[in-house]
């Protein structure tokens, strides 16, 4: 645990409680998108006295507080990202890896012009696989 996360988590409001601490060293650090089961997985091998309870209601706390964007690109299953910042996401077909692809790498053109509709946010999720290795 680092002294920004500690700033971090008060700048948001937060009381930083070493379980809460616990969890935002894992989930606000990872570059993978962790479901609230694989969060409370991961804390608990650091800080095994943690509840699924309150791994769910931090979780929770980070998405109202900001600082953590809840996503859904599975049926079925919820996926947390730490990176706020507008991009989209490749799911690997083999492994189910999600993976960041920058913003600007993809062009969505005319999406403020569909008809009928006012988007307030857009993201492309993709779904494929690695091409092997040459």
């Amino acid at each position: 645990m680092t002294l920004s996360q500690v700033e971090l988590l008060k700048s948001h409001g937060i009381n930083p409680s070493a379980q809460r601490l616990a969890v935002a060293e894992y989930v606000l650090r990872t570059s993978e998108h962790p479901s609230a089961e694989e969060v409370w997985a991961r804390v608990r091998t650091r800080f095994p006295m943690v509840s699924r309870a309150t791994v769910y209601n931090t979780l929770n706390l980070f998405v109202e507080t900001g600082l953590l964007r809840p996503l859904v690109l599975t049926e079925g299953r919820t996926v947390f990202d730490p990176v706020l910042a507008p991009h989209h996401h490749l799911i690997d077909e083999e492994t189910g890896e999600i993976v960041d692809i920058p913003w600007e790498r993809l062009t969505v053109k005319q999406v403020e012009q569909l008809e009928g509709f006012e988007i307030s946010e857009y993201q492309v999720v993709l779904r494929g696989r690695r091409k092997p290795s040459a």
